[in-house]
């Protein structure tokens, strides 16, 4: 668990990864509850 917590986030790269990788799931679960609150039908 240490050397994947140095990997992450001991190098600039590897906190970059991280940031897009949570940006993206994070772009996608807001694209996702905006699709499912749009195409829900209308009362």
């Amino acid at each position: 668990m240490a050397f994947w917590l140095d990997l992450m986030f001991g190098n600039p790269i590897g906190l970059l990864s991280m940031i897009v990788i949570f940006s993206t799931i994070g772009i996608m679960s807001y694209l996702s509850w905006m699709f499912i609150v749009k195409s829900a039908p209308t009362k």
